[in-house]
């Protein structure tokens, strides 16, 4: 199994959520999260003061799949939230050693599959 976690801009959100969908995917947590890559952030100006925006608004998409659904779910975030732009985020693919259904006690990749009940 694996973790996929991936950063992406805030209005990409439901168009990865509905690639993803098309892949199979049934299940994901959303955190609204706030970061800065090589973008840096920006200056704004506020009330006639310019101030440096360090971070920047982003979205952190976490999905634990079994190993061969890797690429495909990779792929569907990377071809849908890109843009051609900076700041368009970054997928990271983390290994996971094991995973429990709370209310079933199931473990491994049953744990992370839809269920019928």
């Amino acid at each position: 199994m694996k973790k996929i976690e991936a950063i992406i801009k805030p209005f990409k959100l439901e168009d990865v959520k509905d690639a993803l969908s098309e892949v199979g995917i049934q299940g994901l947590t959303v955190t609204e999260v706030k970061g800065f890559g090589r973008q840096k952030g920006h200056t704004e100006i506020y009330r006639g003061s310019e101030y440096t925006v360090d971070f920047l608004p982003k979205v952190k998409l976490e999905i634990v799949v079994d190993d061969d659904e890797v690429e495909a779910v990779s792929k569907a975030i990377v071809d849908t939230a890109n843009t051609g732009k900076i700041g368009d985020g970054k997928v990271f693919v983390i290994p996971v050693e094991e995973a429990i259904r709370i209310r079933t006690g199931e473990t491994g990749v049953e744990a992370i599959e839809a269920s019928q009940a």
